[in-house]
């Protein structure tokens, strides 16, 4: 794998790691992580002897890292959260995207709403299309688990859209209207 093999997965990739963040600043940090330990790794990188579609190997093999790096980065987040906050810290803590949500689109709305693992699943099965199989292996979960978290996402999600989103504080209720 090289750099020149991941080029034509670069949009796809930004965006699920957009989609993955709520945040283009922290979406572009994660690919740029996501990309530096792919080059670094790409002595793993096997390339499969036949493909019904090509590069779809390589796609989910980035997206696999990719989701690892966006998980060990939110453990990072966790962690650091538990000790002592600087003022700096504190500046950085007051910037929360998901309590802006009445600017955003209803969709990312719902999105946002989601419990992280019924995004994920959702996010690859529906963005990105990858099979039950691929997105199993992306995340290293059974397909049954990817089947049932993907129901469950999607019927939380019909709910959310259809219901008046909770107001921030701050703000006026937006309601949530069904996109089609």
């Amino acid at each position: 794998m090289t750099l020149d093999d991941a080029l034509p997965h670069l949009p796809r990739l930004r965006r699920h790691a957009r989609l993955l963040t709520g945040d283009a600043s922290r979406a572009d940090d994660l690919l740029q992580d996501t990309l530096e330990h792919a080059a670094r790794k790409a002595h793993l990188w096997q390339a499969p002897v036949a493909e019904r579609v090509p590069g779809a190997a390589l796609r989910a093999w980035l997206l696999t890292v990719m989701h690892r790096r966006y998980l060990n980065q939110w453990r990072d987040e966790q962690a650091a959260r538990l000790e002592p906050l600087d003022e700096r810290h504190e500046a950085q803590e007051q910037h929360r995207p998901h309590e802006q949500l009445h600017l955003r689109l209803d969709l990312e709305r719902g999105l946002a709403a989601l419990p992280s693992a019924a995004r994920e699943v959702l996010l690859l099965v529906c963005v990105e299309e990858l099979s039950y199989e691929a997105t199993a292996r992306v995340l290293d979960i059974p397909v049954g688990t990817v089947m049932s978290r993907l129901s469950r996402a999607r019927e939380r999600l019909r709910v959310l859209m259809s219901e008046p989103a909770r107001p921030t504080p701050g703000t006026a209720p937006a309601a949530l209207r069904v996109v089609k």
